[in-house]
């Protein structure tokens, strides 16, 4: 395993340079890795091995932040040419609409010299015939080494499952999880401020974490708050803003012991002006169609955010968040996005037990 000295020799500021996001803040990977002081566990990364991601649960906190530092590390270096997926195969199964996602795991097996095989719409499948998810999973046994799946049924996965031998990774299905958008989330939270990642966080580096929106309807946001409780040592409040009385349905059994302050509100002009970061969303997919939930709670520049605050958006975005924002350091959004690759990239060479290919990993 390499030290943080010799880490840093495989930094490449030209590839770093080349493929920032255009506009917003810019998010340098190499402060994460110089914070961690070491390359990442590579112990850790090994356990993803083979196993699938269908739930926040199915990646611990530890897990979590090796994965990041593995993704700062290939966001800073060109290793295409060390071709870590050389002859994998990876299904892309979207039987619902998807850009960012679908495109971002697509360019990471890509870019990685693996080879996609693309279900773009659920309705080229068999399933358009009456076919079983059961039986799709047994035919995608024979043809690759990993799937992605999005679906708009959130049982879907487990149907799915039953006739698939392979991993699986769960890209959205319904209004249960995005498991790897909550991780492409905070890779960029940690990117922003590594020492999050810390078990003993100063009281003045505590953050006060807003969300509009509502956990309990949207996966997205339901996602990213399950694997915020990771990091409740880093987090001095918890606020949601949300239209609805009990925004969290389920998805919180006891936030009386998570370890830090949770508020609800349906006002966000009084709570704005006291948080660090702003994660909002408005497109909730309820039953087989999509709604748009506390779109009155609307971000704009001179809105009541603090001039230091980040706001955080899985996209797409509607009204609620206006393209004003855009060209200002408060816009964590693009930066958020454009990491999905790099972080997809880890998770992809993780599971297909192909971190040997990579020298940052195996130098002396």
């Amino acid at each position: 395993m390499v030290n943080s000295t010799s880490l840093m020799r495989f930094v490449q500021p030209e590839v770093i340079a080349r493929r920032t996001n255009s506009r917003g803040l810019q998010l340098d990977p190499t402060v994460l890795l110089r914070h961690a002081k070491r390359a990442p566990k590579l112990d850790v990364l090994r356990r993803l091995a083979g196993r699938s991601i269908c739930e926040h649960t199915d990646v611990s906190r530890e897990e979590t932040i090796e994965l990041c530092r593995l993704a700062a590390l290939m966001e800073a270096n060109d290793v295409a040419g060390h071709h870590p997926l050389d002859g994998k195969l990876v299904i892309t199964a979207f039987f619902e609409a998807s850009t960012r996602t679908r495109l971002s795991f697509e360019s990471a097996v890509l870019r990685l010299d693996g080879k996609i095989l693309s279900v773009p719409d659920g309705s080229v499948t068999g399933t358009a015939k009456g076919e079983s998810l059961a039986d799709v999973g047994e035919m995608f046994n024979s043809y690759a080494d990993l799937v992605v799946v999005r679906h708009p049924e959130t049982d879907a996965l487990r149907e799915l499952a039953t006739g698939l031998d392979l991993p699986i990774i769960n890209a959205g299905n319904g209004s249960g999880e995005h498991p790897t958008q909550a991780l492409v989330d905070w890779f960029a939270l940690l990117k922003w401020r590594p020492e999050l990642a810390d078990r003993n966080v100063a009281a003045d580096r505590k953050i006060h974490l807003g969300i509009i929106g509502t956990p309990g309807n949207m996966r997205a946001v339901k996602s990213f708050l399950l694997r915020a409780v990771d990091f409740a040592p880093a987090i001095r409040k918890l606020t949601v803003v949300s239209e609805m009385a009990d925004p969290f349905g389920n998805v919180l059994d006891d936030a009386d012991r998570l370890g830090f302050e949770v508020e609800i509100t349906n006002e966000s002009a009084p709570v704005l002006p006291t948080l660090d970061v702003v994660y909002m969303n408005s497109i909730a997919l309820l039953g087989d169609s999509y709604h748009l939930l506390g779109e009155q709670y609307q971000l704009h520049p001179g809105g009541g955010l603090r001039p230091d605050a980040v706001v955080m958006h899985p996209l797409a975005r509607r009204e609620e968040l206006s393209t004003k924002l855009d060209e200002t350091p408060q816009n964590l959004y693009f930066a958020q996005a454009a990491g999905a690759t790099y972080l997809r990239q880890a998770l992809l060479t993780a599971v297909l037990d192909r971190l040997e290919r990579l020298p940052f990993l195996t130098a002396e």
